[in-house]
C-alpha cells in the first residue's frame, strides 16, 4: 500500500510542540514532518541517534526503516526506495559517507531524490568516533568522480537540523537530486529547545508525476509538464517501463555511452538544473555586516563560537561582522564577491584544516584578505580564540 502522510497522526507520534531535544533526533523529526516513509540506515557514532529515532518512530506512522549490513547498502536501498515512489533518507559520518560515495554519484545521474544526513566526525579513517568536525564538506561536493553538482545545507542550531532536513527533502524533490544535511558531532549531540511547526507552517514539495502516457512520456528529458530541466518522475509501479542506468544514457534511459555530445548533453542538463537556479539557493544570515571592517564568513557549529567573537569585538570597539552560509553548495560566490569588496579581512573559522576556506578565497576580491583560522581533534573554537583574529587581546 502506498504511504500516505498523516499529519496528525505524525504530530500525535513526536509529542509536545516544543522539547528539549538532541540535534539528531531533529533531523529525524523532519524528516518524518516532511513525509519521509522509508529510511535505510547502519548505526555509526555519532550519527546512530537519527537511525535509532527512525527505527522507533517511523514504523507508528505507516513508515519504513531497515538496518542494512553497512552505508553501501544504505544507500542503495534508500535509492531504490525512492524509485518505488516513497521519500527516503539515511543518516550517516565520515566513513559511511566515503563508503556513499559510488552510489551518491549513481543517485546524481540517476537522477534519484533522497536525502543524506552526515553528522561529520574527525578523520581520515575513523577518527575519534564521538567527537564533532567538519571534515567531509569537500566531500560532498568533489568526492564522487565525475563532473556534477551538489546540494548541501549547514545547520547550525537543533532547530535548524529539523527545519533544514525538511528544506532538503524539498530541494530533493524539487530538482530530483539527492541532497546533503551537513551538520556534526557537536551539533547532532547538542540539546536545544524545538519547536515542532504546525501543519500551516510547512509548506512540502510533492514529486512530479508524468502528464504523457507511457508510449510517450521520456523519463530523463526536460519536463514535458513545463519544459523545466528537471525531469517528471515515473515511479516503478506505474505503468511506466522506465530503464535506469549510471551509464550515460538518452532521454529514454538506454545507455549511450560512445558518443561525447550525449554525455555533454545529459550532465550539462544534470549540473544546470541546479546551477541555473543559483540564486534560489543562496541562504544566507547576516550579523552586523552593515558597517562591518572585517568579518567571519563560516557555517554549521563554527559559526556559534565565532558569533560570541564578534559580539565581544564590537564591544572592544572594532567592526566586524558575520556571513553564516546556511547552504554551502552550490557556492553563493556572488555574495561572497560581494562582501569581500565591503571588508578589508575575511576570516574563515572551520573544524578542519582548511575546507571551505578555499572556495572563499576563490571567490574574494583581491584587495580582501582571506585568514584561515583551523581547528581539528574534535573540539570548537572558543570564542576568545576567534575574538584573537578580530584584534581582541583577553
Amino acid at each position: 500500500m502506498k504511504y500516505q502522510r498523516d499529519p496528525v497522526r505524525i504530530r500525535k507520534v513526536l509529542g509536545d510542540k516544543v522539547q528539549f531535544i538532541q540535534g539528531d533526533m531533529a533531523v529525524a523529526y523532519g524528516g518524518l514532518v516532511a513525509g519521509v516513509s522509508f529510511f535505510g540506515g547502519y548505526p555509526i557514532t555519532p550519527a546512530s541517534e537519527v537511525a535509532e529515532g527512525m527505527a522507533r518512530l517511523l514504523p507508528r506512522v505507516g513508515g519504513t526503516f531497515i538496518q542494512m549490513e553497512d552505508e553501501i547498502g544504505s544507500i542503495a536501498a534508500v535509492i531504490g526506495a525512492a524509485w518505488g515512489g516513497v521519500k527516503a533518507m539515511t543518516a550517516t559520518s565520515g566513513p559511511g559517507f566515503s563508503l556513499m560515495m559510488e552510489n551518491y554519484g549513481y543517485a546524481i545521474m540517476t537522477e534519484t531524490p533522497c536525502v543524506i544526513a552526515n553528522v561529520q566526525r574527525t578523520g581520515p579513517s575513523t577518527g575519534q568516533p564521538t567527537l564533532g568536525a567538519q571534515g567531509d564538506m569537500m566531500q560532498v561536493r568533489w568526492g564522487s568522480h565525475g563532473d556534477m553538482e551538489a546540494i548541501a545545507l549547514a545547520p547550525s542550531t537543533v532547530q535548524e537540523c529539523l527545519d533544514m532536513t525538511i528544506e532538503a527533502i524539498n530541494l530533493s524533490e524539487r530538482y530530483r537530486h539527492p541532497v546533503c544535511v551537513m551538520t556534526d558531532g557537536e551539533i547532532g549531540h547538542l540539546r536545544e529547545k524545538l519547536v515542532i511547526p504546525d501543519e500551516d507552517e510547512i509548506e512540502l514539495v510533492e514529486r512530479r508525476t508524468p502528464k504523457l502516457p507511457p508510449g510517450e512520456f521520456l523519463p530523463f528529458a526536460p519536463s514535458q509538464i513545463d519544459g523545466s530541466k528537471v525531469p517528471d518522475f515515473a515511479a516503478f509501479g506505474t505503468g511506466y517501463h522506465t530503464y535506469v542506468t549510471g551509464l550515460t544514457h538518452n532521454e529514454k534511459g538506454f545507455p549511450r555511452t560512445d558518443k561525447q555530445p550525449d554525455h555533454e548533453r545529459l550532465v550539462m542538463r544534470i549540473i544546470e538544473k541546479i546551477t541555473d537556479d543559483r540564486k534560489r539557493f543562496v541562504n544566507i544570515e547576516e550579523v552586523m555586516m552593515d558597517d562591518a571592517e572585517v568579518a567571519f564568513v563560516t557555517y554549521g557549529a563554527s559559526a556559534r563560537p565565532a558569533r560570541s567573537a564578534v559580539m565581544d569585538a564590537r564591544k572592544a570597539g572594532i567592526k566586524a561582522g558575520m556571513l553564516r552560509l546556511k547552504t554551502v553548495w552550490p557556492f553563493p560566490r556572488d555574495e561572497i564577491m560581494a562582501v569581500s569588496k565591503k571588508v578589508e579581512r575575511i576570516i574563515v573559522p572551520e573544524m578542519n584544516l582548511g575546507q571551505i576556506y578555499h572556495p572563499i578565497r576563490e571567490y574574494t576580491d583581491q584587495a580582501c584578505e582571506v585568514v584561515m583560522a583551523p581547528k581539528i581533534g574534535g573540539e570548537m573554537h572558543l570564542p576568545h580564540e576567534l575574538a584573537e583574529y578580530l584584534g581582541v587581546r583577553t
